[in-house]
């Protein structure tokens, strides 16, 4: 099935989950399991950019993983990444309805990172207090 391009409009009025990843990248392999959990969260959407890879390659590894991502945008020479301040892949960054990055994720997520970090920030992402 074709995968949908990401545009920055795609990341307002909602939250979303922008995971940053590559077909080469181990750790992305080891987290992917819990990224396809997480995209049947219906309170986020979840959105991938795929880093300094192959168009073929990362199609190829989506296909043989699952697809967890609603769009996915595509940053060959690593420039995006730049402007989103990673660090180093996977990296993944909680957007809220404005666009303001309301949690970041260095390296891959584990079972105790979605639940002691991510999962509590989504909770106050779409609840904020007051």
């Amino acid at each position: 099935a074709p995968v949908p391009g990401l545009a920055s409009a795609d990341l307002k009025g909602g939250v979303s989950l922008v995971n940053i990843f590559a077909s080469w990248c181990v750790p992305c392999r080891q987290e992917h399991p819990i990224l396809l959990e997480l995209s049947r969260d219906p309170r986020i959407v979840l959105a991938g950019i795929n880093y300094k890879d192959k168009n073929d390659n990362a199609l190829k590894f989506l296909r043989e993983l699952g697809n967890p991502f609603a769009a996915v945008g595509v940053d060959p020479a690593g420039k995006a990444a730049i402007d989103w301040g990673v660090y180093g892949i996977p990296e993944t960054y909680l957007v809220g309805p404005d666009g303001e990055i309301l949690f970041k994720q260095i390296g891959p997520f584990t079972t105790e990172s979605l639940r002691d970090r991510l999962l509590p920030a989504i909770e106050e992402a779409i609840s904020p207090p007051g």
